[in-house]
């Protein structure tokens, strides 16, 4: 059989490194795309699971907490002093980059020595709720940004205003939470105080 005669679907050996590689940069590109959509270090639920996956929530009282008010303060302290902090999927790191769950999970293990989940849904079942109405400098905010809850959070500092890293066009700044946006696509607030 000629070269020729061979079906499109199976390239001659001369062709098959070249669309090997193009294959290959398209899928790299596609993971990369994904990646940015991803936001938030969450990973996008596979399309065929055979089961989902076991719940984590913590039982009430269980709840991951801090010390005391002192250690919400020193959060609002450290998310400020983070401000224009690149962005960086996957960061955990002020100086490589910080995600939404990254520049929380970052701000909490300095400043207690614990660790929480480099993942917006999973900090939020492993933290205890409040109302937003509740909230307090130090408490977290999530949002609803990928049409599922808690897919984006950051750190209520006070006055209506939190500070988060927002996605890989912006650096760690200050929002209001009555921004339009961000109005629209809250979806709960939690502490890291334990209840009284």
């Amino acid at each position: 059989m000629s070269p020729e005669s061979l079906p499109r679907a199976f390239p001659s050996s001369g062709q098959h490194s070249h669309h090997g590689a193009r294959r290959r940069m398209l899928l790299a590109a596609a993971a990369g795309v994904a990646a940015l959509l991803a936001g938030c270090s969450t990973t996008p639920t596979p399309v065929a699971s055979p089961a989902p996956p076991p719940r984590t929530t913590a039982p009430s009282g269980h709840y991951f907490s801090l010390e005391g008010e002192h250690q919400t303060q020193e959060m609002v302290l450290f998310a400020l002093g983070l401000l224009d902090t690149g962005y960086r999927f996957g960061g955990r790191n002020p100086d490589a980059g910080l995600d939404c769950s990254g520049m929380v999970a970052y701000i909490v293990e300095h400043i207690s020595g614990r660790r929480l989940p480099h993942n917006a849904a999973q900090i939020a079942e492993r933290t205890r709720p409040i109302e937003v109405d509740e909230l307090r400098p130090g408490d977290l905010v999530f949002f609803n940004t990928l049409k599922r809850r808690h897919s984006h959070m950051g750190i209520y500092i006070g006055d209506g205003r939190f500070v988060h890293a927002p996605n890989s066009r912006g650096r760690v700044r200050v929002e209001r939470l009555a921004n339009r946006y961000f109005a629209q696509r809250i979806d709960g607030a939690r502490t890291l105080l334990a209840s009284n």
